[in-house]
């Protein structure tokens, strides 16, 4: 209480109502790969956790997909220069662009993105790769806002290579406790998971597998490889040697008619590209799910199962599954639970599948339960921040316990957790006798204990039918 010493009114101010609970963002994910420029306005962007809200924010900050070249058998038909054969593109080693094109498809928000090197300093080796890919994972370890990792360009890594860097971002997920790394199987594409089954539950390790997802198989989209027609050459055939699909106009407004197959041969240049379109990006699951992931947090919360949601710009599947093949693929012996993209007939295609690595661990078997325990644990660490160096006696235990009880009550009003009645959903205890010694308390420990009975999927749902005996009233 002030001294008050002259006459007069005074007015003071008394809080009644307790401090409250900001629920953090939970769909934050970091994409961690190559892109085309790693500089903006001439400071670097080299391993620089950065963050945007769009593919156009992207584009503005680190350029376009590396420029694919097709090489485009061309040959000569009664002096007419046509297509012999179908267009084959070269393998993809860049997929951080297409990797947000479906991201943000999918409904996908704010994110970070994380520039490893340029197109051009890609490391020689698969060593050299993992290197660069880890020092990227390092410095999105400082950074407290992301919830998701991602690794889009991780295939072209060596397989101990690829599994040895998941490991390394299980490492993190388990130490930091506010994220999650949602994992791909290293596989060409469209081989079956039987064949890369042991390779991967051997290459993951069997260490913090509750914080990570695995999703299979590949997936064929409907983008388009990228190409600049303006330095695309055309070989073949003998009457375009030495020309570029497109040329650009010249500074006087004039165009190099003479080196462009768009104006000297309007017909074949339209077949190139008709043929060229027809190739179609692959690439791993993972992109898509962190959209997913999104999608589904916005729209009913993080306590609800990312799973029988359909996917967007994506053509197919590059493995057809059915309920046999994902028998091993969902529960086995080892844990380490694959969830499945699968094609159903009139429904299209949907994520079937909701588990963790942690596949028979009754705690931490579904992604679900896990992020939201996440959500939970980072929420009310960073609203107990105010209260470090309070006194530590009962007033500020009361202030403590409401301000989570609201907050939890809240979740439970939402539907995040079981019960009847918020003490059946939840409790909060703390105080001296109850999660405190004498001794916590002269050491200065303040301890709270928080219970919850978080929701979870109806994976199996089972109809149970038997014939009714007829009866006489």
């Amino acid at each position: 209480m002030a001294a008050y010493k002259t006459p007069g009114v005074y007015v003071e101010e008394i809080s009644k109502l307790p401090p409250s609970v900001a629920q953090v963002e939970t769909a934050i994910p970091a994409f961690i790969g190559y892109t085309e420029e790693d500089k903006y306005n001439g400071l670097s962007l080299n391993n620089k956790p950065t963050r945007i809200k769009s593919l156009k924010e992207y584009e503005e900050y680190f350029g376009l997909p590396q420029a694919t070249t097709f090489t485009i058998p061309v040959g000569t038909v009664d002096s007419v220069d046509t297509i012999t054969a179908d267009v084959t593109p070269p393998a993809l080693s860049f997929r951080m662009y297409y990797a947000l094109q479906l991201y943000f498809a999918n409904g996908g928000g704010p994110c970070y993105i994380v520039s490893i090197a340029k197109y051009t300093g890609i490391g020689g080796s698969s060593s050299a790769k993992y290197t660069q890919m880890k020092a990227g994972l390092d410095k999105i370890k400082k950074e407290d806002e992301p919830t998701i990792l991602l690794f889009p360009d991780a295939p072209s890594l060596n397989e101990t290579n690829f599994y040895q860097l998941y490991k390394d971002a299980l490492v993190q997920c388990a130490e930091l406790m506010d994220r999650v790394v949602i994992v791909d199987i290293y596989t060409t594409g469209s081989e079956t998971f039987s064949t890369k089954e042991s390779t991967f539950r051997t290459g993951i390790g069997n260490n913090n597998l509750s914080y990570a997802a695995a999703y299979y198989p590949w997936l064929r989209t409907n983008l388009n490889y990228y190409i600049d027609e303006n330095t695309h050459a055309v070989t073949g055939g003998t009457l375009i040697a030495g020309m570029v699909l497109k040329k650009n106009p010249a500074s006087d407004g004039t165009i190099d008619e003479t080196h462009s197959l768009y104006h000297s041969n309007n017909e074949l240049y339209h077949a190139i590209i008709k043929e060229m379109e027809k190739s179609l990006i692959e690439i791993p699951p993972s992109c898509v799910m962190a959209g997913i992931y999104a999608q589904v947090d916005n729209s009913r919360g993080v306590w609800k199962a990312p799973a029988n949601v359909s996917l967007n710009m994506i053509k197919e599947p590059m493995v057809k599954i059915d309920d046999s093949d994902q028998k091993e693929m969902n529960v086995h012996t080892t844990g380490k639970s694959v969830n499945a993209i699968r094609t159903f007939s009139g429904k299209g295609i949907l994520v079937w599948g909701a588990r963790t690595l942690a596949g028979n661990d009754n705690e931490w078997r579904y992604i679900s339960v896990r992020r939201f325990y996440n959500m939970v644990e980072e929420s009310v660490k960073k609203a107990s921040e105010p209260f470090v160096f309070e006194p530590n006696d009962g007033k500020t235990w009361t202030k403590v316990r409401s301000m989570i009880e609201n907050f939890l009550t809240l979740q439970w009003r939402n539907g995040a957790l079981m019960g009847a009645k918020p003490e059946e959903a939840f409790f909060v205890n703390v105080g001296l006798g109850e999660t405190m010694t004498a001794l916590d308390i002269f050491e200065g420990r303040m301890i709270v204990e928080i219970g919850l009975a978080v929701v979870r999927p109806a994976e199996f749902i089972i109809l149970r039918f038997s014939h009714k005996m007829i009866s006489s009233s």
